[in-house]
């Protein structure tokens, strides 16, 4: 009672194409592979212990905008 057969997971599977349909079963298992290979690389590029050249460059950039930024305040026509 506790484990299924191969005849209960083959019902199963018939029922769930009859259902969805093979041709949006295959695009959700595209997207499902699109969604790993991405989580896999994210975690690659993660991981890594030195930051990288471009994002010190990026962190100087945006310090040296902040200091050529100039507030106006914005006065209404009476």
């Amino acid at each position: 009672m506790g484990s299924f057969s191969i005849w209960h997971w083959l019902v199963v599977l018939l029922i769930v194409v009859l259902v969805f349909g093979t041709k949006k079963l295959k695009n959700i298992g595209s997207d499902l592979g699109a969604a790993v290979k991405g989580f896999k690389d994210g975690m690659k590029t993660g991981s890594e212990s030195e930051p990288s050249a471009t994002a010190t460059a990026q962190v100087g950039q945006d310090k040296a905008a902040e200091k050529t930024t100039i507030d106006v305040d914005a006065k209404t026509k009476s």
